[in-house]
Parts: structure tokens; sequence; C-alpha cells
């Protein structure tokens, strides 16, 4: 985040002073405390200070880099994830391409008769069933899709920065987020590429401070 001039004046008057009042800050630099109380609590917030009762404010003595780096690495799926796109086992091909098409979705995630996770449908694999002469409207999409054990999966509890780790590792657009259950995986939300983009944009804009 970018600071403002008085703000890295409070900076430097806590590096070397600390730990301070707030009454001894505003006193050096001829304010109130309450003019001063809006720029400490950004300092806080922000984790450039952190403060004790009794005691006052120190600094932390971290640069700007590391502070966003540990927002980052707080981060849980669940605060990113979007609302999953599924299809049961047994629809078409074809109708999977309409879904697709119809949702805007790179992934669709395949469920059986108990809505549990069967399996995972993406772009390449509908492309790839559909150079041929096949009858797309006759394949059930449990034919091409990717299966269970091998779809990789994540959890709401996850840490972002984990989940986008697999993204990378196996060189996917999504991941279903599920809920353990007795007889498989609820399929609870999908964490996609677009979903991290949009955490590194918040962040930038400092809307997660």
């Amino acid at each position: 985040m970018d600071l403002t001039q008085r703000q890295e004046h409070i900076i430097e008057i806590v590096k070397e002073n600390g730990p301070i009042t707030g009454e001894n800050i505003a006193e050096r630099l001829s304010l109130t405390r309450a003019t001063l109380r809006p720029d400490l609590a950004i300092l806080t917030m922000a984790g450039y200070l952190d403060a004790r009762p009794r005691v006052g404010y120190f600094y932390t003595g971290k640069t700007g880099s590391e502070l966003l780096t540990e927002k980052l690495k707080k981060f849980k799926v669940q605060e990113f994830q979007s609302i999953p796109v599924v299809v049961h086992e047994n629809v078409s091909v074809y109708d999977a391409i309409c879904t697709m098409f119809l949702e805007d979705v790179g992934t669709l995630f395949v469920v059986n008769d108990h809505a549990k996770l069967v399996g995972v449908l993406s772009r390449k694999d509908l492309l790839r069933a559909s150079i041929g002469n096949q009858d797309l409207r006759e394949i059930p999409v449990h034919i091409i899709m990717t299966r269970m054990p091998n779809v990789t999966i994540c959890y709401k509890e996850d840490l972002l920065l984990e989940a986008g780790q697999m993204l990378i590792d196996k060189q996917i657009d999504a991941l279903p987020v599920v809920k353990d259950d007795d007889d498989g995986y609820e399929v609870i939300g999908r964490l996609t590429k677009t979903n991290l983009t949009k955490a590194l944009v918040e962040l930038g804009r400092d809307e997660r401070i």
C-alpha cells in the first residue's frame, strides 16, 4: 500500500522511539491524538505497527512486500471459491459441451446418482471427444472424463496458496472444492485460475487490508 508522508513520518518516529504512546507521537507531530488516530489505525491494520495496552506502539520491522506475503499466506479457499457447475455422469458429451458454453466455464464436475463426485471434464476432454465422426449425443461423459481417484481435489479450509500450487503442479484449470461424506465427496465449490487472479488483484488494491 502507498503511505502518506505523515504515515511514513509516524513509522520513523516509532522506529526510533518505540514503544511510544499515541499521545507522544501526536506531540512530536504537533497534532491532536484524534487527528492521528486514523493513521495509527491504518498502520496497525496493515501490519507496519503493533500496539500493546499501557505500553504503546512499536515497529514490527516488516517491509511492505513481507506484509503482502503474510496476508496472501492467510487466504483460504473458501474466501475465493466459485459456484461449481456439475453434470450427471450419464449426460451426453453434446449436452456437456452445451452446459460448458452456457455456463461459461472451462471445467465441469461429474457426479453420480447420489450427487457425489466421480470425475472431471475439461475443455480438452470434450475437444478430444469431438474429433472424428462420433455422434456426441450418444456418448455419455463417463466414457471420456477423468475418473476418481485421479481427480485432484481441495477443501474450503485449505490455504489458497497450496491450492494454487496444485493447479500449477497438475497443469489444470480448476479444482473441485469438496466436503467429505460417508459415500464420497460432495462438490461445494470450484477454485480456478481466475479465482487466484482475483485474490492477487484484491491484495494489490489493499481490499484485504
